[in-house]
């Protein structure tokens, strides 16, 4: 390290030149790093989901989740087995140890799923099969709500969806809600057996005419063509003119033996936003995207929409990322500001501002060099990143005060600038060196933590480490460089020893002076009291242990924080009706309605209503879940743990009903 001091005071101008080609590298990295939630890692984790229609919870783990956990049984690798059988599906976890090839342990449980097929009842769907992706979760949510009907939403939510997914860096727009348009086809037996017809008949002359079909090539010229024939439904009453069968040279049609209407499908599933219905648009991001940029951009296409939206139709945001995100970004050039303040206004008590300030700027050119350094890395600027960046902060000081001071002592001692920078700096070397290495140390534990969780925490040794190393870079290199150019003795420290200015000094040199002079008495104390300080010492630290065991309240692996969402999941009995589950859900919609601090009430029932935002997962005609969204914590009138307390009591009292209310898992 002596050496690269050495060369770099040799060539002090390509330091300096360097050193604003990293900082504008490091400044360009900062602002084009993808900003993400969580990092992207493999989640070990398969979900095999299966729809058996109509089937009871004993039936569908009889007969579906028993015997597809019979050939899950076994896999290489497998670390747990876990099901839930509800009404009409089945959903079993397969969780694999941590490192395991997700694609090739995907392929394992697939192949054991098809050899548990033919098992399965006729009215079982296939078994679905599912990956857990971080990135493919929403990073925003849209619901549309209004009194306008879910018809009219449905079509708005439609339109709205096309927009959304030809944004910069929008992956998908999944659309959960509103009425599904269908063609009823209402079959009369009398008629059917009147033109000596099944009703196999009518069903497979309707998918015979209701399909697309390729027709080969045609070449014209130098080009050549794709033919297809089409044949899918474009009008839907057009079915009423499909033939059945002909006879004796007089066509059959399926209106001759059917009624055909344009209806909806029966619902599956309720929806509301603040009591009123609502459609769900769920805004996937394409992989490297900057969640920021596309959460902006999505609501920016949204106030666009809004302005030819009929009257009474709102659009309300739920599960924005971003929101988190930039408030962590924010943090950290916050603390990056702060920290170099408040590190050349203490310094200012033993150095001028001109040489607190070299010290001062190895925070900010420090994160530059790390942002670089992650960017070049292929990484994210995600939570787990920014929160390390944040508690490195406060370390990447330390190697630069050891050498600027030091440096200056040796100006002070008469020495040269340029020969004080390079001796100053190769005395304290070794100690700033291995003291790094400590610290680096410290956290390099934390790459062996192991399972999913260990892969999150992966970034926050890794960050942290290129963090000191970056600082400990700047200290051998930009610090003893600028100091051989740019330092200067403060006025005091110029005069003679013992002059009558330099007695006299400042304000700031008196508290300096001060402080050197209490620490030297309380040391000198301790030196002559060895024995004393080393009993004390040692008493101090079983008496902290004997505190801990007394008054330990556990270990908690993230701190329980003021939640921002309150959660209420419901359950009815086997068989409930997905019309009375959301009855039951309405009526807790009413007892929440004044709860204090409440931004959006969302509510759903039925199919797809255990996730997150009602977009899509599990759930069934006897679950319903209401979501409680909080504003913002200044501006709300309680703590939201009392605010969690009073809805739990809300809640109760409901005869057959299962309810939940709790708060979101912290942490990832």
């Amino acid at each position: 390290m002596a050496r690269l001091t050495e060369v770099s005071l040799a060539h002090r101008v390509t330091v300096f030149f360097l050193a604003v080609a990293v900082a504008f590298a490091g400044l360009n990295a900062y602002r084009n790093l993808p900003r993400e939630s969580f990092p992207d890692i493999e989640i070990p984790v398969i979900i095999v989901y299966t729809i058996y229609p109509g089937a009871a919870p004993a039936d569908v783990e009889e007969q579906v989740t028993d015997r597809l956990e019979r050939e899950l049984t076994g896999l290489d690798g497998l670390k747990e087995l876990t099901s839930v059988s509800q009404e009409g599906a089945s959903m079993i976890t397969v969780e694999y140890v941590s490192g395991t090839d997700i694609d090739t342990a995907l392929q394992k449980v697939r192949d054991r799923v098809d050899l548990a097929k033919p098992d399965l009842p006729d009215d079982a769907e296939d078994p679905v099969l599912q990956e857990i992706n971080l990135t493919d979760f929403p990073i925003i949510q849209v619901n549309l709500s209004g009194e306008v009907g879910p018809v009219v939403l449905k079509d708005l939510a439609e339109e709205l969806q096309d927009e959304l997914e030809i944004v910069s860096g929008v992956l998908r727009v999944n659309l959960v809600g509103g009425l599904e348009r269908e063609v009823r086809v209402d079959v009369d037996p009398e008629r059917l057996r009147l033109y000596g017809l099944a009703l196999d008949d009518v069903v497979d002359a309707i998918g015979d005419e209701n399909v697309s079909i390729p027709g080969g090539d045609m070449d014209l010229g130098e080009q050549s063509y794709a033919v297809r024939v089409p044949g899918e439904v474009e009008d839907p009453l057009e079915v009423g003119d499909f033939v059945i069968v002909a006879r004796d040279g007089q066509p059959i049609y399926v209106r001759d033996v059917a009624k055909v209407s344009f209806g909806f499908k029966d619902r599956e599933s309720f929806a509301r936003i603040d009591g009123k219905e609502s459609v769900a648009l769920a805004v996937q991001k394409r992989q490297g995207a900057n969640v920021i940029e596309v959460a902006d951009a999505v609501k920016a296409q949204v106030e666009l929409a809004r302005e030819r939206w009929p009257g009474g139709v709102e659009a309300t945001v739920l599960g924005d990322q971003s929101k988190d995100i930039r408030m962590m970004v924010k943090d950290l050039e916050n603390n990056i500001l702060s920290g170099l303040v408040l590190v050349v206004a203490v310094l200012m008590v033993a150095l001028t501002f001109r040489n607190a300030l070299f010290v001062g700027i190895a925070i900010p050119f420090s994160m530059l060099i790390t942002f670089l350094a992650v960017q070049l890395s292929g990484e994210t600027l995600n939570m787990v990143v920014l929160f390390s960046l944040i508690l490195a902060v406060g370390m990447l000081v330390d190697n630069a005060i050891v050498v600027i001071e030091n440096i200056y002592r040796h100006m002070q001692e008469g020495e040269p600038r340029r020969s004080a920078a390079g001796n100053a700096t190769r005395e304290v070397g070794s100690a700033i060196l291995f003291s790094t290495l400590t610290t680096l140390a410290a956290f390099s534990p934390l790459f062996f933590w192991p399972d999913v969780i260990g892969d999150f925490m992966w970034y926050l040794p890794f960050t942290v480490c290129l963090a000191l190393s970056a600082s400990l870079l700047v200290a051998f290199t930009v610090n003893p460089t600028l100091a051989s150019a740019f330092m200067r003795l403060s006025k005091r420290d110029q005069q003679p020893a013992g002059s009558e200015s330099s007695a006299a000094g400042g304000w700031m040199a008196r508290l300096g002076n001060g402080i050197v002079k209490l620490y030297r008495s309380n040391l000198t104390w301790a030196l002559d009291h060895r024995v004393v300080v080393v009993l004390a010492t040692i008493a101090v630290f079983f008496g902290v242990l004997m505190i801990f065991g007394r008054f330990n309240h556990g270990i908690e692996f993230f701190p329980s924080t003021e939640p921002t969402q309150i959660i209420v999941d419901l359950e009815m009995p086997p068989g409930t009706r997905v019309e009375v589950t959301d009855e039951v859900v309405r009526e807790l919609e009413g007892r929440f309605s004044d709860l204090p601090d409440v931004r959006v009430m969302a509510a759903g029932s039925g199919a797809g209503s255990q996730s997150e935002f009602f977009g899509g997962g599990s759930g069934s005609a006897t679950n319903g879940r209401i979501i409680l969204d909080l504003i913002d914590r200044k501006e709300r009138e309680q703590n939201s743990f009392l605010t969690l307390e009073q809805t739990r009591a809300r809640a109760a009292g409901i005869p057959g009903a299962t309810i939940d209310v709790d708060r979101p898992q912290e942490g990832p």
